[in-house]
């Protein structure tokens, strides 16, 4: 019995775009010809019958007929197939070449995704998908590992996961369109948009808690530990010891300068002392305190029909400092600017916040919701006390949208992070490019957004400071052919069984370097997790670096 050739179907990059091709089919197809027309049938339906009859001729004259092919023997060894290059291709065959853009950066691409494979069986993630854009441009996307364990589901540039508190860096924009058309003043007391949010006092003195200070974590609002006495005794310990590490650092620098005198010696020794006995004697110790993931409110399954309503999960808790004078993280902070948002724009918060991904063209970014149908959404996961690998539990974020409950892909983070790294870069160019679109944000508006704000503390880099909705590392080289700390923006998540980080790494520019160029300049690397507790900031700035590294080296 005659059987028709086996269809393979390949898939290529061609000049036009992404073409399929269908084995034989596909060669037509590229030759210019109807894939399936009368004229193919034609000719299969007359190969076939001019096949069968010799067939039957031959057996009519007494012809023996050809022997079956041989079962492979299952003890031979296999026959050893020629090098690539010597491969005779079929002509219907599509090869899938490598961009030319990419090949550029096949060294920052295998170390980076090296990297990546380390950094995943270190903390046993299931999945983890990564995505790089140079100078605008989208140079490398990869998923390794599962999407979903379950059903062999692999990661791949389209999945979709929690991006956790990176929805606080697009609640910014939102927050920074409202300022820059004159709807929000960040500087006056929040009930003058949400007066369903009480007034506050802190020790018997009346205080005000302004956007400014919510957007960068200086209202004293808590955060998801409700004990306060708790929270104080490790921000004491925190700075106690912090004061110790400056301490000692001065110290050791002056004995090494002024050549270890004797009594500098014992200054130092008392110094460590003081601070030892301070510590003792303030018991500013703390007692354990429960890490974000045992903290009740972020399992909470109940759902809020909006903002305004999620308040009254915090709005009569009393602040746990003066406003503007410390620093505490907190999500339930940015549950009251998207309150705000919601009275200073006229919108629905969520129905403000898909205009914006519109304009900026991240059509993959929604709200977590359990019920619609979202493709390619990912499954998290976490492991339990056994140390085995199981899926979370539900949750309904819609009490936190704006601090940690959207959805999306790298693709779209990198969309994102272009767009914002374009407003900051945008003035400079001006002189040498006239032609150039106004950012989404002003330049002036996002060098407010990434200048780092007074006795804020950024978690992911100690080396930086908290801005507005962005952690900011400045640019900085202590001596001379040593450590050069580049400047950068970034922000990392941590939700229910999912991490992630988006990092923007902008070109050093000055009036020289810009000719001829067009912004945005720079490497934007994000990275999104199915598992959570993996810190990825680190991971994201090598990467950074690497292509960075690629790109100063090419012509």
């Amino acid at each position: 019995m005659y059987r028709l050739p086996s269809v393979v179907t390949t898939r290529a990059a061609t000049p036009g775009g992404w073409a399929w091709g269908c084995g034989r089919r596909g060669a037509h197809h590229r030759a210019g010809l109807p894939p399936f027309g009368p004229g193919w049938v034609g000719g299969l339906g007359l190969g076939l019958g001019l096949a069968l009859g010799v067939k039957l001729v031959g057996e009519l004259r007494g012809a023996a007929p050809a022997p079956p092919p041989a079962a492979p023997d299952p003890e031979a060894s296999p026959q050893a197939e020629p090098p690539p290059q010597e491969q005779a291709l079929a002509p219907w065959s599509l090869q899938t070449p490598t961009p030319p853009t990419s090949r550029r950066y096949a060294r920052a691409i295998d170390s980076s995704r090296d990297l990546l494979h380390r950094i995943k069986d270190e903390v046993g993630a299931p999945g983890i998908v990564v995505g790089v854009s140079v100078d605008g441009k989208e140079i490398w996307s990869e998923g390794l590992g599962y999407a979903d364990v379950e059903n062999r589901v692999p990661c791949k540039p389209e999945t979709v996961m929690r991006i956790a508190s990176i929805s606080k860096s697009l609640t910014m924009v939102a927050l920074a369109k409202l300022w820059e058309a004159g709807k929000l003043d960040l500087d006056i007391p929040v009930q003058h948009y949400v007066p369903e949010f009480p007034e506050k006092e802190y020790e018997g003195e009346k205080v005000s808690v302004t956007t400014r200070l919510l957007i960068s974590h200086l209202s004293g609002i808590r955060h998801y530990e409700k004990d306060m006495k708790k929270v104080k005794e490790e921000k004491a310990y925190k700075a106690l010891k912090m004061m110790k590490e400056t301490v000692e650092s001065d110290q050791e620098k002056e004995l090494k300068e002024k050549g270890g005198k004797s009594n500098e010696k014992n200054d130092f020794a008392k110094a460590k002392l003081e601070l030892d006995n301070e510590a003792k004697c303030r018991n500013s110790k703390p007692v354990k305190k429960k890490n974000d993931f045992e903290q009740g409110e972020l399992y909470l399954k109940e759902k809020f029909e909006n903002s305004i309503e999620s308040l009254r999960l915090f709005k009569n808790d009393p602040l746990f400092f003066k406003p503007g004078s410390q620093f505490l993280y907190s999500t339930f902070g940015y549950t009251l600017l998207a309150a705000i948002v919601e009275r200073a724009s006229g919108y629905k918060y969520l129905d403000y916040m898909q205009k914006i991904f519109h304009d900026l063209d991240m059509l993959t970014t929604v709200q977590e919701e359990n019920e619609p149908v979202i493709y390619n959404r990912a499954r998290f996961y976490v492991y339990n006390k056994k140390k085995r690998l199981v899926n979370t539990p539900y949750v309904d974020n819609s009490y936190k949208w704006a601090g940690g409950g959207f959805l999306s892909t790298v693709g779209d983070l990198l969309k994102f992070g272009n767009a914002m790294l374009y407003g900051y870069q945008v003035d400079l160019f001006k002189n040498s490019n006239e032609n150039l679109l106004p950012g989404y944000l002003k330049p002036e508006t996002m060098v407010m957004i990434w200048t780092p704000v007074p006795n804020t503390e950024m978690s992911w880099d100690r080396e930086g400071k908290y801005a507005m909705a962005w952690g900011v590392v400045e640019k900085k080289q202590t001596y001379g052919s040593c450590r050069k700390q580049r400047h950068y923006a970034s922000h990392t998540g941590g939700a229910v069984g999912a991490s992630s980080v988006l990092l923007i790494l902008p070109e050093e520019l000055d009036a020289e370097t810009v000719y001829n160029k067009v912004p945005p300049r720079g490497i934007v690397v994000s990275i999104i997790c199915n598992m959570q507790s993996v810190g990825l900031n680190s991971t994201a700035l090598k990467i950074a670096l690497e292509f960075d590294k690629d790109r100063s080296e090419l012509p």
